[in-house]
């Protein structure tokens, strides 16, 4: 790691919680100069504005965009500070208690900051806990209610549109760089996992029509997006609830989504795949480049025990035949997933079945997280609690042993030459991502030879010369494309 441009540990175990809207006070690891270039703007003479603070997972962020584009379609500005609002949105995240504190940190500091506060999320599910804390906020609404915050925007800053001056870019308004993009393809999960309460707060799947998905994507690509990273809550059952319809050409189910996505010619990358049958089919399209070879499944737990007390499939011996029939298949295949350690009765014999199962797996890139109660949760009720510093040491051995897996399958990739997007260039360097690292969560590439010239959502070839545990390092072979 000798070259030390910003090599970050991307596995960290608060990882599912950022600020993405540019305000101006920020925990370290926002990047207001990204979140602040896609909202800035000029305020014309008597335009209202609004600003934001999104929290949370990107399922969030997608609607934090819709609830900006609606808005600015009213005609509201955008404002990247707390100063130049008229009024500030918070929209929440409530998965875990951590989360809840977070978040009313969040709205207490624009409270703070600007006092014209209306909070919405996963939070806004539990109204009263929030005016309990913070009982000055305008309005409170829940997960995905989009008309009611429009409403309580209205109340507070009244709209006053200017047709002739007023335009809205056909992608919309969007919190990401504009090279890479999230699209959300479904709300909602029918899994009922002890240890969540996302169904409760977000309802039952409810996938929206392949059609629209497809259409959204096209006008997104051709307003310059590079990489299309699909979301929702479970992608892998997308269009059961409607049975997979086909509508005006195209069939709700994931793979032909994959089919079709992947030929809009940009990076199209998955996330939250559960381990379903039909994923095997996702897979050779990955092999044929019509989607990056990525997987990002959730896998939490690899001991049949502890599956069964999350009520989630307890088949982690097939899942490592399934991740070797995978990886027949396309072998430059990454996987990336999320594990909970410290769950309530687990051994440690248990926890040992986890760690050897990782060392049999192989992951590219893994995320953990220490079990907490969520308000809720069934898992709460749950007998024998795992002590706090148990968890704490479980997580370290874990952690430990993930590292020395990716270091491992990192320095293996020197010499290699690999395709990479740019994010960022400074003076220093370019600040990119293989094919095998989303944005935010995994690791880099760092270009600091021949990257002159290079802009944020080029796509180039480089050669990697050094490797360190999460990151690699190297140099530009090819010309931008």
């Amino acid at each position: 790691m000798a070259r030390g441009h910003g090599a970050g540990n991307a596995l960290s175990s608060v990882g599912w919680i950022a600020y993405v809207a540019g305000m101006t006070s920020n925990p370290p690891d926002l990047r207001p100069d990204i979140a602040q270039a896609m909202v800035r703007e000029t305020r014309r003479d008597g335009q209202p504005t609004v600003g934001i603070v999104s929290l949370g997972c990107p399922k969030a962020l997608v609607d934090s965009e819709r609830i900006l584009t609606r808005l600015r379609a009213e005609g509201y500005g955008i404002s990247p500070d707390y100063a130049g609002a008229d009024a500030v949105i918070v929209n929440t995240c409530g998965f875990l208690d951590t989360a809840k504190a977070e978040s009313l940190e969040a709205i207490g500091e624009a409270l703070n900051e600007n006092g014209r506060v209306i909070v919405t999320g996963c939070l806004g599910a539990e109204p009263e806990y929030i005016t309990g804390a913070h009982p000055k906020v305008l309005a409170v609404t829940g997960p995905q209610q989009y008309e009611q915050v429009l409403d309580a925007v209205h109340a507070a800053v009244p709209p006053a549109p200017d047709p002739f001056v007023d335009l809205l870019p056909a992608s919309g308004v969007k919190l990401t760089p504009r090279h890479y993009s999230y699209l959300k393809i479904s709300e909602g999960c029918n899994h009922k996992c002890k240890f969540c309460i996302i169904p409760d707060m977000r309802g039952r799947l409810v996938s929206r029509p392949a059609h629209a998905v497809v259409r959204e994507a096209e006008r997104l690509v051709e307003a310059g997006v590079r990489e299309l990273l699909v979301i929702s809550q479970d992608t892998s059952a997308y269009g059961l609830d409607i049975r997979h319809a086909e509508e005006r050409g195209y069939r709700a189910h994931i793979v032909d989504l994959a089919r079709d996505l992947g030929a809009l010619g940009a990076w199209v990358r998955l996330h939250y795949v559960y381990p379903y049958p039909h994923v095997r089919d996702l897979v050779p399209l990955m092999a044929e480049g019509l989607v990056l070879p990525y997987l990002d499944i959730p896998f939490q737990h690899a001991d049949p025990g502890v599956l069964r007390r999350m009520a989630r499939p307890a088949a982690a011996a097939k899942t490592l035949d399934e991740i070797a029939a995978w990886r027949a298949i396309c072998p430059e295949l990454a996987l990336r997933s999320t594990f909970i350690v410290g769950y309530p009765g687990e051994t440690e014999a248990e926890f040992q079945v986890l760690l050897d199962w990782l060392e049999e797996a192989q992951l590219d890139r893994v995320g953990c997280f220490q079990y907490e109660n969520v308000k809720g949760a069934r898992s709460n009720g749950l007998p024998d609690h795992v002590p706090d510093e148990v968890k704490r040491e479980r997580w370290e051995r874990f952690m430990e042993a993930a590292q020395q897996i990716s270091e491992a399958k990192l320095a293996a990739k020197v010499g290699q030459h690999l395709q990479v997007i740019v994010d960022e260039v400074d003076p220093e360097a370019a600040t990119c991502r293989t094919m095998a690292d989303a944005p935010e969560i995994d690791g880099n590439l760092f270009v600091d030879q021949g990257f002159e010239g290079l802009a944020p959502g080029d796509i180039v070839t480089v050669e990697v010369e050094e490797a360190g545990e999460y990151d690699l390092w190297g140099r530009c072979l090819s010309s931008p494309r």
